[in-house]
């Protein structure tokens, strides 16, 4: 039996390689950690999270949550791993970011059809011996990043990401932080938050405004994405901008004086032992200087300790709609899918849908079994639809979400926002359903 190569050990990458071996077809994965590792990796261990460890929300009647549902029937790695690692962070999933990378190495490592490689692909190889999945993450560089740019006829693309700052718990002040998730008046809450008046805001986003950032080198053009802009980015937008995004107040008046404050800063459990926090939304280009010293004039954060301080770092994704059919497939070298944030999706949880579907689609192929591509009205067929049938020329990244589905066809009256979810969530969960049992047929 041919086998399938695999080019990247991170979420996409590790849950294709999962989904071929759980098929009974053999995988190669190749990794070039611990003998390389991109600027934003430090942990040897496959499935590492860089950005934040959070996987976004877990209500069943979102996009995101109902993407995680799909991925549970489909018996995702990615998916077991993180419940089984999760943390509290209210409606949302986030998990102990160790713990996770953990399970998931030691799935991938003894699974008996699996071989993990430990060594750095220069070059895409040709799919004569069996499909091969290009996995390699957001931060492609060097001969294999040519290499596709090579393939791709120079539909190659780059976006700029940002990284929060992580906090030491210990080095909060508890007199001026309280616990509280918005809205939730029936227990403490999973987030801690740092209250705001008017002066300390509008403090708060002058020092912002006038805080010196890292250069950007000559030959890199930014092109952020819009729901992971630097915080000063947002900020320049207008002096509000912040208050009705990441430092939003609404629903997080103090559990005990009931005060109302102007601004918010929330953090949340960075581990499940609760003894780092990631300050939410706060991804940065600032310098390391200018960060410890803005930051520090949050309130409650006046000695906070910074366990990692943000940073900014290149994110590749390809012109999808021009390289791409709706199986994952470059469409000028059948047998080679690409998975992962490089298929031109944005987040962890879409980029490992990504490598679940090209996993199916591989292990599909070597059994000489049809591509079947699952429904548009399914989370999965909605970010298939996104990456082939936007417009070339405005192609961008994009997180889950329900505009990426067909539109919902009303017989009477117009449903409420959170019905329309729960209605798209139990209509998709019935499409798919439908379309895992085709797979097993």
């Amino acid at each position: 039996m041919k086998f399938v190569t695999v080019i990247g050990g991170g979420l996409a990458g590790c849950e294709a390689a999962w989904q071929i071996a759980e098929r009974g077809v053999p995988v190669v994965l190749y990794e070039m950690k611990p003998r390389r590792f991109s600027p934003a990796h430090e942990l040897p261990l496959l499935a590492e999270l860089v950005c934040s460890n959070s996987l976004r929300s877990n209500a069943p009647d979102s996009a995101a949550g109902l993407l995680k549902n799909e991925m549970r029937h489909l018996a995702s790695l990615i998916m077991r791993v993180a419940d089984a690692t999760a943390v509290p962070a209210g409606t949302a999933l986030a998990v102990d970011r160790q713990l996770f990378a953990q399970g998931v190495t030691g799935a991938i490592e003894h699974h008996p059809l699996i071989t993990v490689q430990r060594e750095e692909v220069c070059r895409i190889p040709e799919p004569t011996e069996g499909p091969v999945i290009l996995a390699a993450g957001p931060l492609l560089t060097g001969p294999l990043a040519e290499d596709l740019q090579r393939l791709t006829g120079g539909s190659h693309l780059a976006f700029y990401d940002a990284i929060a700052p992580i906090v030491d718990a210990e080095s909060l002040d508890p007199h001026i932080v309280y616990r509280k998730s918005r809205w939730d008046d029936q227990g403490p809450g999973d987030y801690l938050n740092c209250p705001m008046n008017r002066e300390q805001y509008e403090r708060f986003i002058d020092l912002l405004g006038d805080a010196e950032t890292v250069p950007l080198h000559s030959f890199e053009d930014p092109r952020y994405f819009e729901g992971c802009l630097p915080i000063e980015v947002m900020c320049q937008r207008g002096p509000d901008t912040l208050r009705f995004g990441p430092m939003k107040p609404i629903g997080l008046a103090h559990p005990v004086t009931g005060e109302k404050p102007h601004a918010v800063v929330q953090l949340r459990a960075e581990n499940s032992e609760g003894t780092a926090y990631n300050l939410v939304g706060f991804q940065t280009k600032l310098t390391y200087g200018a960060q410890q010293r803005v930051f520090r004039t949050i309130p409650g954060l006046e000695r906070a300790v910074f366990l990692r301080l943000g940073s900014i770092h290149r994110n590749s994704f390809v012109r999808a709609p021009l390289v791409l059919d709706p199986r994952l497939q470059m469409r000028q070298l059948p047998g080679l899918f690409l998975a992962g944030q490089l298929s031109g999706v944005e987040g962890y949880i879409e980029s490992t849908a990504m490598g679940l579907l090209a996993g199916i689609h591989a292990a599909r192929m070597v059994q000489g079994k049809p591509l079947l591509i699952p429904p548009p009205a399914t989370a999965h067929g909605a970010l298939i639809g996104h990456l082939t049938q936007s417009d070339p020329a405005h192609f961008q990244p994009s997180n889950i979400n329900f505009g990426l589905f067909p539109p919902l066809v009303f017989t009477g009256r117009k449903l409420p926002k959170k019905e329309r979810g729960r209605h798209r969530a139990e209509q998709a969960l019935a499409l798919l359903l439908a379309w895992r049992e085709s797979l097993e047929g």
